[in-house]
């Protein structure tokens, strides 16, 4: 199995920020966005790629998880790949006291009997299975439940969505509904685990994570747009089209003297909250020209000694 180096995907150094990994991601995902290349199999890879590199690295626990065990790749594949709790126990010195709940690490198939991947196999391997299914079991009498974690992109939670699991080879559809929140649980009743062969069967319950979009944020609640424009756009103003989480495309009025981090708001495209559907802010970002050629230069000096001091 090859060795993926998430940091080297996104084009930052190990000691990188949150902010300059955000950052690094945004980039590559306005370049290799499925929407601005249009059949391009291999943008389409390449964008799969990074989401999974960021995946990783935006979130604290996973990326400290993987630079542990990337540390310590050919320890890992003596183990056999049996998974990163194993190794990590064998290797960082980790330990789980009598007692204690028994802390899973895996795809929910490993537990229940199997599901398809969306990320690589090494994604597999070190945080069990592409659907970031993770969970925890508690013992209660013959009954055992199950938390696990379901992965939804934004676009699922704005427009509403199904998702079909395995649960013991069974195909299942789990229905998410338009302004689901990010850490809402749903419950499966009946469809946990027993201590017992014949003993009842305690839930399963699917803690929602909604995935980091590459254009969308969400922030108390309400939705974001990261906008890019140009010097020229925010001096003279002009119009910006963006695409939706609907699918639809929306031109964005750029007044006059634009300020970078000035926000703009559009009624009625944000999440919905308590059935009634909120706002979308637009926040702009300008950017600034780069490796100016001789005429450029002398062309903004000269704009430059038209304004008073």
């Amino acid at each position: 199995m090859e060795y993926k180096d998430y940091y080297k995907i996104l084009g930052v150094e190990k000691s990188a920020t949150q902010d300059e990994i955000k950052k690094a991601y945004r980039k590559l995902a306005m370049k290799y966005h499925p929407d601005r290349n249009q059949g391009n199999k291999t943008a389409e890879e390449k964008f799969k790629e990074i989401t999974e590199a960021n995946e990783v690295l935006s979130d604290p626990e996973k990326r400290k998880k993987y630079d542990t065990l990337g540390a310590n790749w050919k320890q890992y594949q003596h183990t056999g790949g049996q998974g990163f709790d194993d190794f990590f126990t064998h290797f960082g010195g980790g330990r789980r006291g009598a007692g204690a709940a028994y802390e899973f690490s895996g795809d929910i198939g490993d537990i229940f009997g199997g599901m398809g991947g969306e990320f690589s196999d090494f994604f597999e391997s070190f945080f069990g299975g592409s659907r970031g299914f993770s969970g925890r079991t508690s013992q209660q009498r013959t009954a055992v439940d199950v938390e696990a974690v379901l992965n939804v992109t934004l676009e699922d939670v704005f427009n509403g969505s199904e998702k079909t699991i395995n649960v013991d080879g069974k195909k299942l559809k789990v229905k998410i509904n338009a302004g689901t929140k990010d850490g809402q649980k749903l419950r499966l009743k009946g469809l946990g685990r027993s201590k017992t062969a014949e003993g009842i069967k305690g839930d399963l319950f699917l803690n929602i994570h909604v995935l980091q979009h590459p254009f969308y944020e969400i922030k108390d609640n309400q939705l974001y747009y990261n906008l890019d424009i140009d010097l020229y756009t925010a001096v003279l103003g002009g119009k910006e089209n963006i695409k939706t989480l609907d699918g639809k495309t929306v031109s964005v009025n750029i007044p006059e003297g634009t300020e970078s981090e000035k926000v703009l708001r559009l009624k009625g495209l944000g999440l919905i909250e308590n059935g009634v559907r909120g706002d979308l802010f637009i926040k702009i970002h300008v950017t600034v020209p780069k490796n100016l050629n001789r005429e450029e230069k002398e062309l903004f000096n000269k704009l430059k000694s038209l304004r008073p001091e």
